[in-house]
């Protein structure tokens, strides 16, 4: 059987994440048993939500236990199968973890799923067709769900997410205004993704300043918005929605390292009777087949046309991950595996 590199929790991060916290050991792959199939990685998917796993504080999942390989979605190839349901040579999305080989139980419901890379490519079944692109799907149709002609804004705007929620919300008629970080991005939300306009927090100071920037950008207010950041952002952003907005709020990537998030005008939520629901994308796998059915069509028709920042070999993984929340990244951050 194959030898097969993995990246361990190590240790739990004080504060920020570092690499320090990663340990890569080798391991060989053990025989399969009846329904299981054999799965070489090609892509890993880095996420935003692993940081707040690697803490052992209450959180909406499960801590990642220390000495485990580190979990998150791979796409990859079946390489030796013993199930009916499963050939060598099919393309699959799961959840292998970081590392190069899986085995699987091909009969445990939802851990594997065949992919069809005609039109789309293996990796965007981590990123637009897969996770992010399904969570921008239920925040913006389910959450928010805004009527032709409202404004819309996001947090992170080029991410994962934010390349798919511009998509999305323009098929539906709406002003889409993203917010990034550095003028090469927001560009490229603009000329790109489709934005209507894109704010650069970082040259704003205060919640203030990035209000009145929203302000110009977002002149009749804005009716929903997806919140990745947190924080100042946020604060600016409450400053500027209109009465009954909807707020999804996926991330608050801001105080993952632990620090307290305070709101500065949390009287806002009274006075513009605004709705804010929080949510977890797994936990709504009944939207999943329509969302990917629409998600698929936006990438074979071009109207999204996703980035993506690829860092290479597993060895890789933790230096692009510790990037990825510092917002280095470009677009969905992966690991190329083969």
């Amino acid at each position: 059987m194959p030898i097969n590199q993995q990246i361990l929790l190590d240790n739990r991060p004080e504060g920020e994440a570092s690499t320090a916290n990663f340990k890569l050991v080798s391991a060989e792959t053990p025989p399969l048993q009846e329904g299981q199939v054999l799965v070489r990685h090609h892509y890993l998917s880095l996420d935003p939500y692993m940081r707040g796993r690697m803490n052992a504080g209450k959180s909406y999942a499960q801590p990642q236990p220390l000495g485990a390989v580190m979990q998150g979605g791979t796409v990859g190839e079946v390489v030796e199968s013993r199930s009916l349901r499963y050939q060598v040579g099919d393309k699959v999305v799961g959840m292998g973890g970081w590392q190069e080989y899986s085995v699987v139980d091909a009969e445990q419901p939802g851990a594997l799923r065949k992919v069809d890379t005609t039109h789309v490519p293996l990796s965007h079944y981590l990123g637009a067709v897969g996770m992010p692109g399904v969570t921008a799907w239920y925040g913006l149709v389910k959450i928010i769900a805004p009527k032709a002609g409202d404004t819309v804004a996001i947090s992170a705007a080029t991410g994962a997410v934010g390349s798919a929620f511009a998509a999305l919300a323009k098929a539906r008629g709406c002003r889409v205004v993203g917010i990034a970080g550095g003028p090469d991005k927001c560009t490229y939300a603009v000329d790109e993704l489709g934005y209507d306009a894109c704010i650069d927090y970082k040259v704003h100071a205060d919640a203030a300043s990035l209000s009145k920037a929203l302000k110009d950008a977002c002149p009749a207010g804005i009716d929903g918005y997806f919140e990745n950041v947190g924080g100042m952002v946020l604060d600016a952003v409450l400053l500027r929605m209109n009465a009954f907005g909807r707020i999804a709020l996926c991330g608050m990537i801001a105080g993952y390292d632990g620090a307290p998030l305070p709101l500065t005008y949390p009287a806002l939520i009274l006075v513009n009777r605004l709705k804010i629901e929080g949510f977890i994308v797994s936990e709504h796998m009944e939207v999943w087949p329509e969302a990917l059915a629409e998600l698929g069509q936006l990438v074979g028709s071009g109207k999204l046309r996703p980035r993506e920042s690829v860092a290479q070999g597993i060895e890789s993984a933790p230096e692009a991950f510790i990037g990825l929340l510092k917002g280095k990244n470009f677009g969905k951050q992966l690991v190329k595996l083969i």
